[in-house]
């Protein structure tokens, strides 16, 4: 067993030899990569696996990702959460969504080499692709990873949720303020907060997921263009 799978273990997540094989096929793709493209400050082979694989693959304990589900990650970034979700779960439409194209030239590498039937990428701004018709109203479940604040990252991502469907924004342990400046702006875009999940992985790295259900259509006017989501938020 590598050290990686016991430490998924650990946290009662069970990968088999092929899926462990392409994490650590993704892994070496990353640290080539970094080393001529900004992609992480991680590149420890341990740090890599708790603060990327291990965190990515805590949102399952949402139990949001089991069973055939449409994902769309926005502002993927290196492919985090997208690739791991990817690769643990087949069954998931994973769409991802990040506007540097020096990223999405890296993910399409990663999906190649890892062979991931099940991973589509798109290069473009999270508030643009929100608005075409293919995207709006079309994933069963929104993520994203260190993006922006949360009424920020509300706008930018409940617009491609179905309704019945949920946002999922993986943060950090300063999220409770956060999160109660966000009420307002995930009630008017149509969301409920339905739970949040504190994870506490090695060293005392205390992460939380935080779960939005969408009750009801995001308004029209949603998200704003301009970058108002970002130096004005609701």
């Amino acid at each position: 067993m590598t050290k990686l799978e016991e430490l998924l273990r650990e946290f009662e997540i069970e990968i088999d030899s092929e899926k462990n094989n392409k994490l650590g096929k993704y892994r070496e793709l990353l640290l080539e990569w970094n080393s001529f493209m900004n992609l992480t400050a991680i590149t420890e082979e341990d740090d890599v696996n708790i603060k990327h694989f291990l965190d990515s693959l805590t949102i399952f304990r949402t139990g949001e990702l089991d069973g055939k589900k449409s994902v769309i990650d926005v502002g993927t970034g290196a492919g985090f959460p997208g690739i791991p979700m990817a690769i643990q779960n087949p069954e998931l439409e994973v769409t991802l969504l990040d506007s540097l194209n020096k990223r999405i030239k890296f993910l399409n590498k990663v999906v190649e080499e890892t062979e991931l039937g099940n991973v589509a990428t798109y290069h473009g701004r999270a508030e643009e692709f929100a608005r075409k018709k293919e995207f709006r109203d079309a994933f069963d479940v929104s993520v994203s990873r260190a993006v922006a604040n949360m009424s920020t990252l509300a706008e930018y991502t409940m617009p491609y949720v179905k309704p019945g469907g949920v946002m999922i924004a993986m943060k950090g342990s300063e999220y409770k303020e956060e999160l109660k400046e966000a009420e307002n702006a995930i009630k008017i875009l149509g969301g409920e907060i339905k739970e949040v999940k504190e994870i506490t992985l090695p060293d005392g790295i205390l992460h939380s997921l935080i779960v939005v259900e969408k009750v009801k259509p995001t308004p029209k006017k949603y998200p704003r263009a301009g970058g108002k989501p970002k130096s004005k938020p609701l």
